[in-house]
């Protein structure tokens, strides 16, 4: 069975990157993928400043990264760039921690000003860690959110769609999209809409 690797890059659980990762994973649950879910507070601050290569929490994502098919990251954008923090825990990853693997990026901002640092940014790291197919990404602004009475944020439809489709974008480029649990025609839609064939 697939497995794919998810990775917060907001300090919140309940920040709108967050949010788009958890319809993410559910996306992936309801299509018979397995999930690994890791987020900042896994990792030591200090083991992050001080670059330890050899820190435990470091090398658990390590290995779930080794043993996954896939990653897909979530972070915010704070002056036209992803996370710091997520910076410091991508910079601590093998050259080649994403080879053989699809990755998928998930951006949120404050306005659609910041829409090209999932291209100029976060992107390029993704490549160099040697990631077999970065299936685009999906950038969400203030907009995108729907809130409730409470103060509550919610995707909202079109950014739900947006997500669900760059997921299923996600799924064709697995090594083995047949087995995951679709539908009838299913697979076949998801692989033409990704352009590839298997």
């Amino acid at each position: 069975m697939s497995t794919v690797v998810l990775l917060a890059g907001s300090p919140s659980p309940q920040s709108k990157s967050s949010l788009l990762l958890k319809r993410a994973s559910q996306v992936l649950s309801g299509f018979g993928i397995q999930t690994r879910h890791f987020q900042l507070s896994d990792f030591p601050p200090a083991d992050l400043i001080e670059a330890r290569w050899d820190s435990p929490a470091i090398k658990a994502l390590i290995d779930a990264l080794g043993a996954s098919d896939g990653l897909i990251l979530s972070t915010p954008v704070y002056k036209a760039a992803y996370s710091g923090a997520l910076k410091t825990v991508l910079d601590l990853l093998p050259e080649r921690a994403l080879e053989h693997k699809a990755a998928l990026a998930l951006v949120t901002g404050g306005s659609p000003a910041h829409l090209l640092a999932v291209d100029y940014a976060l992107q390029p790291v993704l490549s160099a860690l040697k990631a077999r197919h970065i299936v685009g990404g999906v950038y969400a602004s203030e907009r995108d959110f729907v809130t409730d009475e409470q103060g509550r944020a919610t995707p909202g439809d079109a950014i739900v769609q947006r997500l669900d489709d760059a997921v299923g974008r996600l799924i064709a480029h697995l090594p083995n999209p047949g087995n995951v649990l679709l539908q009838a025609g299913q697979l076949e839609q998801r692989v033409s809409h990704a352009l590839i064939s298997v």
